[in-house]
């Protein structure tokens, strides 16, 4: 996916329906010149309606459509008739967009499955028509309710990317190479830091027709939670991973700093990250000898690991093999 078609937030402005107004009509006929109250209601206006759909992945579809207007409701007629309802908006969001009230900051939902709906903005209930208001003392009401105002709220939406396993790491750690390596997606990739500046997500093939969905999230730097760089905007993606993979160069000064950087930023971020899976890939191992992978391995975080190659095609069955046994004790975790 081009860079320039991802968009991950958006600010909206969503206005219900008005409900429609009940009718005060008087039943008149040939042999029925003073008959009763006979005005129906009027129709409910239309809600504004945020609904899941697996066939989005990006907000790029609402970048310029921010106002979205509900069709207002009918009002009622003679003879008891109803006002239609008016036209509901449904706004399609890719899977794991929130939607937050743009004043109060407060989350109105998330959505996270396929086909999931909240009404953002309730449509006005319409008014009742003066049939409704005939009494032993007022036969013949001649007034009816007006229909109820619609809602106008001011939305922000911003999607943080589904996917089993988020990669996190420095900028130039060799993430979009892994992911372009074990997947048929095709980021972009260049020899120079924040060649990503969106995520990509790729599809990775496992054993016996199995698969799961890896993240390439872009590179952090250190003081990205305080907002460093584009630090806040990389991080909310990684909130929705199932298992964070970290991969740290094997040409880094200290593999085990690099790691607890990385750890640190996303403890700022939030705390509740570290309560996720972590495990550990050393990438670029074809620069190693067997002494120098030895000595690296006394110094590393009491976490799964492995050491990789995407380019030289090294260690990269152990990582999916590791990567698979971590989703599969993940799920037995969430089943218990």
């Amino acid at each position: 996916m081009a860079s320039s078609n991802f968009v991950d937030y958006v600010k909206i402005f969503c206005r219900s329906g008005k409900g429609g107004a009940g009718s005060a009509h008087m039943r008149r006929e040939k042999f029925v010149p003073k008959g009763g109250p006979d005005g129906g209601d009027g129709g409910r206006g239309g809600h504004v309606i945020i609904k899941g759909s697996r066939n989005h992945w990006t907000l790029l579809h609402l970048k310029f459509q921010r106002h979205i207007f509900a069709g207002h409701g009918m009002s009622g007629g003679a003879q008891g008739s109803f006002g239609s309802q008016g036209e509901d908006k449904t706004i399609f969001v890719p899977l794991g967009t929130i939607a937050k009230n743009a004043e109060t900051g407060e989350v109105i939902c998330e959505i996270t499955e396929e086909g999931q709906e909240f009404v953002l903005a309730p449509g006005g209930k319409g008014g009742r028509g003066n049939m409704h208001f005939k009494t032993s003392t007022n036969q013949t009401p001649r007034y009816a309710q007006p229909g109820l105002e619609g809602i106008e709220v001011a939305v922000i939406l911003e999607l943080k990317v589904l996917a089993d396993v988020g990669l996190v790491g420095f900028p130039n750690a060799g993430k979009s190479t892994l992911l372009s390596v074990v997947s048929a997606a095709k980021p972009e990739i260049a020899d120079y830091p924040f060649t990503t500046l969106v995520p990509n997500l790729g599809i990775v093939n496992y054993r016996d027709y199995k698969s799961f969905v890896m993240a390439d999230i872009p590179g952090i730097i250190e003081g990205a939670s305080d907002g460093k760089g584009l630090g806040l905007r990389f991080l909310r993606h990684i909130e929705r991973n199932s298992i964070l993979l970290f991969l740290v160069p094997a040409d880094a000064d200290d593999i085990a700093k690099e790691y607890q950087i990385l750890l640190n930023e996303l403890k700022m971020y939030n705390p509740e990250l570290l309560d996720k899976q972590r495990l550990l890939a050393i990438s670029k191992c074809d620069l190693l000898d067997d002494e120098l992978i030895a000595e690296i391995k006394h110094q590393l975080p009491e976490i799964p690991y492995t050491f990789i190659s995407s380019v030289a095609n090294l260690g990269i069955t152990e990582l999916k093999d590791m990567i698979w046994k971590a989703l599969d004790e993940s799920n037995k975790d969430m089943i218990d």
